[in-house]
């Protein structure tokens, strides 16, 4: 597989990291493309040794920054010539974080997990082009199972500057937000993508087993609901296997616009008429349907707009 290329945001820690190291000894040129570079770099180091693979190539990049996204993209396509792979694993969710804005003035949490992703994604799209099988897949959660609630709705506003609503802040709710707003863009972008036969997927994702320095960088006051729920989370190499298949299996070859369990299993829109208290339970609790607010056109729209709008400002 050398002459395949695959790039991974946030590589340098957990389903990523794994993800990196699944991709290196099954013989990829996997790029890493990480915020912090010096942490990152004995990462790579590791995974070299481990994989004896050294075509692990390590460049810097913040997902939130628009500035960052250009220079990766510049040095990217200087050194090769396509991409077969792009994994959007990079995510911010900081429990009990003030609100903070990127270094283009938007909300963190929509920067990083919406807008860059997106920003990234139209500038590959040549060398994603000259692949014979592109895919991209975008890292989902079962976050947005809150939007199973019909009542809930995704609040565009405040992204930009200063934050003004009545309502405090919650990068919970925002985080919720900005993984609902992934699962639309990835239908969005597949049939914006389809005539360049550049498939795109999400992976609803239930957690992973989080390390001890990670935990630590939890507010106090959640960390011990993150040190309970990781004992349930299965291991970061779990969901790594599953960007795998998912980005290289000839199962997946034709497949675009779609959300996976874990199970890989094709997940459906919930249904739109009111359900009975166990349906809606097993709804919740299961993996089989998302909320079907992640088709609401008008909302996705909208979205797209915003993404445009916002990295052409």
């Amino acid at each position: 597989m050398q002459d395949q290329i695959v790039v991974i945001t946030g590589a340098n820690s957990g389903i990523g990291k794994a993800a990196a190291d699944r991709f290196a000894r099954e013989g990829y040129t996997v790029v890493m493309a990480c915020r912090n570079i010096e942490k990152s770099r004995n990462v790579q180091a590791d995974l070299i040794n481990t994989s004896k693979n050294n075509r692990v190539v390590l460049k810097q990049l913040d997902v939130s920054s628009f500035d960052s996204i250009r220079q990766f993209f510049s040095t990217f396509k200087e050194e090769y010539n396509k991409l077969d792979i792009l994994i959007h694993n990079a995510a911010y969710f900081n429990h009990g974080e003030k609100h903070r804005l990127s270094t283009d003035n938007f909300e963190l949490t929509f920067a990083t997990n919406v807008f860059g992703p997106y920003y990234m994604t139209t500038l590959l799209v040549d060398c994603l082009k000259k692949s014979e099988d592109a895919r991209i897949l975008h890292a989902g959660s079962n976050i947005i199972k809150h939007f199973f609630d019909p009542k809930r709705k995704t609040d565009l506003v405040d992204l930009q500057g200063v934050y003004k609503n009545k309502k405090k802040f919650s990068v919970y709710q925002m985080y919720c937000q900005s993984k609902i707003a992934l699962v639309m863009l990835t239908f969005k972008l597949a049939k914006e993508l389809e005539s360049e036969r550049i498939k795109v997927n999400a992976l609803q994702i239930n957690g992973a087993k989080m390390s001890k320095n990670t935990i630590q960088k939890v507010k106090p006051r959640y960390r011990t609901i993150a040190w309970i729920q990781n004992i349930f989370f299965p291991s970061p190499a779990y969901m790594a296997d599953n960007y795998f298949e998912l980005c290289t299996s000839d199962k997946f070859k034709q497949t675009t616009g779609k959300l996976f369990n874990d199970k890989l299993e094709v997940m459906t829109p919930s249904p739109n008429h009111p359900l009975s208290f166990f349906k809606q339970l097993k709804q919740i609790t299961g993996k089989q349907v998302y909320p079907s607010f992640a088709n609401d056109k008008y909302t996705t729209e909208k979205l797209w707009e915003m993404c445009r709008r916002a990295v052409e400002e």
